[in-house]
């Protein structure tokens, strides 16, 4: 198993190399690199844990879990996806080597559980998602690129230091020594985990990065790229006891906020992004199941970008005066249905599951802000229908694609069958009809814009700076100083 390990998380690096020296076959050799990795999670959901030490005295350490499984098959799956998008595009072999790269390096983010590793992970998915945001090479794609790639480069100084000051503390980069670490390590980790993330307002770089991106890549950026910045934050409060509040916390304060903007949000992709954003939060409000919640947004968020990469328009308003081909409505709707907690489809069982496992104190606002996405998604479910397919830009892939996210979401419903009860139905349901009802008599016809303020370049790192002084208060706060 060890070897089989091994040989996994250097494939994708290797074979984005040989990509350049074939690049008659690069879709092909992508597509053997996700099918590996499929191999890999799945099998994961069936052995016993492993952990690998490559450096004893430093902590450096490899695990590899059911935890790692869920996140390792959303990459998986939402990489196959978008390759099969991209097939008769002109994507050149550059395109797809960064792909994979990008892959490679958030899978070992994703088994990772020392602070030195997760580090040099991050920073080489940084760079891979930066080649990718600015492939297009226009102006608007390279300056979307670098603020997105100067976000994320400070970010990861701050958390390169706090690394430093946990090690200093404990001796070891392994994440159990959070534990003993000083609030300034804690403080300064978790800011640079938040915003790699897009979580609360140290996130908001997210919404304008995954909305201007080229269709393909904002499925990758919101389906898996932010997932490498939560991953770490649910294994450290599955570690370490005393993290597990602060994480519940900003899982709960970024639910909210992403779900306030996203049902005033007029603009499709930037709808998407703000929704990403809370939907991470949901991820981080019950980290003991934030795997299968972490896959079922994966898919579902991935299938939505690809969608709205081929609607008439971006913007509300205009789609309301447009009808849409049938075939993308469906498909459009069945996504919208599962993120909204519809039963059949795996959110159902991931939104059931998750708030079986919230304390008291985020039930309410957990609530609130499923019945925000609720109304959020009525904007796509009750989009006039009957248009021609003929004027719809759909590529030969298109489906390929979709047919592989959606069928993942009725699949997954194998893991939480037991969500299906009358008592667990009810809830969903309800809270889906009072969404619905809420945006037809109210949302649908409201003309308010929140301002984007907090998410122009020269305040970013000033919002970096609340949410570190917010962070060593909560360190102070939790460990009684």
């Amino acid at each position: 198993m060890t070897t089989i390990t091994i040989a996994w998380l250097a494939l994708p690096f290797f074979l984005g190399f040989v990509i350049y020296l074939l690049p008659k076959i690069d879709k092909y050799l992508a597509l053997c690199v996700t099918f590996a990795s499929v191999g890999y999670a799945l099998q994961l959901f069936f052995k016993p844990p492993l952990t690998l030490k490559l450096l004893d005295n430093f902590g450096v350490l490899l695990t590899i879990d059911q935890l790692s499984g869920y996140f390792i098959l959303t990459n998986a799956l939402v990489t196959t996806a978008v390759i099969l998008y991209c097939w008769y595009s002109d994507k050149r072999a550059f395109f797809y080597s960064q792909l994979i790269i990008l892959h490679g390096s958030i899978n070992a983010a994703f088994v990772c559980s020392d602070l030195i590793s997760l580090y040099v992970a991050l920073e080489v998915s940084g760079i891979a998602a930066f080649l990718l945001i600015a492939y297009p090479r226009t102006d608007r794609s390279i300056w979307v690129g670098l603020r997105y790639l100067f976000v994320s480069n400070v970010a990861m100084l701050f958390y390169l230091v706090g690394a430093v000051l946990a090690y200093q503390a404990h001796h070891s980069f392994s994440f159990a020594g959070l534990r003993v670490a000083p609030p300034e390590a804690l403080a300064l980790i978790f800011l640079g985990l938040l915003t790699k993330g897009g979580i609360f307002v140290s996130g908001l770089w997210l919404p304008l990065t995954h909305s201007e991106s080229e269709t393909p890549v904002s499925a990758m950026l919101s389906g898996v790229v932010v997932k490498a910045g939560v991953y770490p934050l649910v294994r450290c409060a599955l570690m370490v006891a005393e993290v597990d509040p602060i994480v519940r916390t900003f899982g709960v304060g970024t639910a909210i906020l992403g779900v306030f903007y996203a049902v005033f949000e007029k603009d499709t992709k930037r709808m998407l992004a703000f929704h990403t954003v809370s939907q991470l939060g949901f991820i981080l409000a019950a980290p003991v199941v934030g795997g299968f919640y972490a896959l079922t947004h994966g898919l579902v968020k991935s299938a939505l970008f690809l969608i709205a990469g081929v609607l008439p328009s971006r913007n509300f308003k205009e789609l309301q005066n447009q009808a849409i081909a049938t075939p993308i409505w469906i498909a459009l709707v069945m996504a919208s249905f599962s993120i909204s907690g519809f039963p059949l489809l795996s959110g159902f069982g991931a939104k059931v599951l998750t708030s079986k496992n919230l304390l008291p104190w985020q039930a309410i606002a957990m609530n609130i802000a499923a019945l925000g996405t609720a109304i959020s998604f009525a904007k796509f479910i009750f989009l006039p229908r009957g248009g021609n397919s003929d004027n719809i830009n759909v590529k030969p892939g298109f489906w390929a694609a979709i047919i592989l996210l959606i069928g993942g979401l009725f699949l997954a419903n194998i893991v939480y069958y037991e969500a299906y009860s009358l008592e667990n139905i009810i809830k969903p349901l309800a809270t889906i009809a009072i969404g619905w009802v809420a945006y037809l008599i109210i949302f649908k016809h409201s003309l308010i814009k929140l301002p984007r303020v907090l998410e122009q370049f020269d305040h970013l790192i000033g919002v970096m700076s609340l949410i570190l002084v917010l962070l060593f208060w909560k360190g102070f706060a939790w460990l009684g100083i």
